[in-house]
């Protein structure tokens, strides 16, 4: 999983109110977002301190929450980009092989590996998820969106799902996060994670 955001591509891009950013808006909120990036890298969750953000980002601190009214908010669209960084990737480069389980455990599997360089920024992008309450549910949904997007393309799907599809893609997903959590706090390794991975992929198959 990339670990700088690029320029914002996704519709995560939007003031709170869904109003689309200017180019200046846009700019600024990738400068929020790679410094939040950058703080989390080197020290975590507890390293992101909005005061701290604003500077590095040239933004008083009154702006920066304007854009992300908490710690929570900010550190969950970080992981939004993150994963829209992946999906482009799985598009740009579609898994290999002709068994769709098996490309959507090894898409998911090379995240796990990237998260791994960078294990303090996955901690922190994990804790906000856990710290998110109903105020963050929009932002949320849309990192389960993406993460249910990144499987469907590595399905190499081309039309909609069926019921059975999304119920399976619902599962994986759970499987992931649950398999990240186990991973950050030392309960599983990577071949764990990937076995697991490979296990709930597997249900794609199922008539």
């Amino acid at each position: 999983m990339p670990t700088t955001p690029t320029a914002p591509t996704s519709p995560a891009a939007a003031q709170p109110t869904g109003v689309p950013l200017t180019p200046r808006q846009a700019e600024r909120r990738l400068r929020i977002l790679r410094t939040a990036t950058s703080l989390a890298g080197r020290g975590g969750y507890e390293a992101v301190q909005m005061r701290e953000v604003a500077d590095g980002a040239q933004v008083a601190l009154g702006t920066l929450y304007r854009y992300f009214p908490s710690k929570v908010h900010l550190l969950v669209a970080v992981m939004q980009e993150q994963l829209q960084q992946l999906l482009d990737q799985v598009r740009r480069y579609p898994p290999a092989g002709d068994d769709p389980a098996l490309r959507v455990a090894e898409t998911l599997t090379r995240a796990f590996h990237a998260l791994q360089r960078d294990p303090l920024l996955a901690e922190a992008m994990v804790r906000a998820l856990s710290f998110a309450d109903r105020s963050v549910s929009a932002e949320v949904d849309r990192v389960a969106a993406l993460t249910a997007q990144i499987i469907l393309d590595a399905i190499g799907q081309a039309g909609p799902p069926s019921e059975q599809q999304r119920a399976a893609v619902r599962v994986i997903e759970h499987t992931w996060h649950s398999a990240l959590v186990s991973w950050l706090s030392g309960r599983a390794s990577i071949a764990e994670v990937r076995a697991d991975l490979h296990t709930a992929a597997r249900l794609l198959a199922l008539p």
